[in-house]
């Protein structure tokens, strides 16, 4: 869920959301694959990089609703 919240501001590539997640360049570009096989994001290439985004507007939505679950929950928000 951070990645696709990350992504939900802005396409990233791996090296910058792994900055900004503080999580390993190996395991962002694995949750990446993973994400990319359910079709939940797309990636762009420029150059030599790959720049994520969601793949359209309803992972956004689905992205809103699982936040607004998470919400709910106890302890969660």
């Amino acid at each position: 869920l951070r990645i696709l919240s990350a992504l939900s501001v802005q396409p990233s590539t791996v090296t910058e959301l792994s900055e900004q997640l503080h999580i390993g360049q190996t395991t962002t570009s694995n949750h990446l694959r993973l994400l990319r096989h359910l079709s939940l994001v797309i990636g762009t290439r420029d150059g030599r990089h790959i720049h994520y985004s969601l793949f359209d507007d309803h992972v956004s939505e689905l992205l809103e609703e699982a936040i607004g679950h998470l919400e709910h929950l106890p302890g969660g928000g």
